[in-house]
């Protein structure tokens, strides 16, 4: 009887070893170790993103007897190193073109109001021709803030009404 005793005894001491790391805590393993190593990557493409605030010569505006002048910002963000270029178009104005832009009524008239968009103040017309008429730059990887200078010259005074103009800011890279 001793010998299943000591039997018992035995096999419930390897039990209790082989359970006891296990339901006390954390295995313990004492065969080694092995490592390995990974990369973690990404990979920039040069890229670019534009946002533009409403250009707003006022919202009460008498007679066009005095040049009109406002300031909007365009807000360029572009990889770092990455050239690009920012044109904008003519506009959605009836008849508008880069050289000669007009804001169209919208209460249902056909009367215009001329209007200039500048690089700088008094500079040349901003356009779409790239190396010409657009604004250059080099991305920083950071947003870069451009002024847009509006001018309404002195004309003949259309009827009361909101005139408007959608321009598209294009940036190219």
């Amino acid at each position: 009887m001793k010998s299943k005793s000591v039997n018992r005894i035995l096999a419930c001491a390897t039990i209790a070893a082989i359970l006891v790391p296990v339901v006390g805590g954390a295995a313990v393993y004492s065969n080694g170790t092995k490592t390995t190593t990974f990369d973690v990557t990404l990979k920039i493409i040069a890229d670019c993103t534009i946002s533009a605030a409403t250009l707003d010569f006022g919202q009460s505006q008498g007679v066009l007897a005095t040049t009109v002048n406002a300031t909007s910002n365009l807000s360029v963000t572009c990889t770092n190193t990455t050239p690009y270029n920012i044109g904008l178009n003519a506009g959605t104005g009836a008849g508008s073109t880069i050289a000669a832009r007009v804001m169209s009524g919208t209460g249902g008239n056909t009367s215009t109001v001329s209007y200039t968009l500048k690089q700088t103040s008094g500079g040349a017309n901003w356009g779409t021709t790239q190396g010409t008429d657009t604004v250059s730059g080099v991305g920083t990887g950071s947003a870069v803030s451009i002024p847009v200078y509006g001018n309404i010259p002195v004309q003949t005074t259309p009827q009361p009404d909101t005139y408007k103009s959608t321009i598209t800011a294009t940036v190219y890279f």
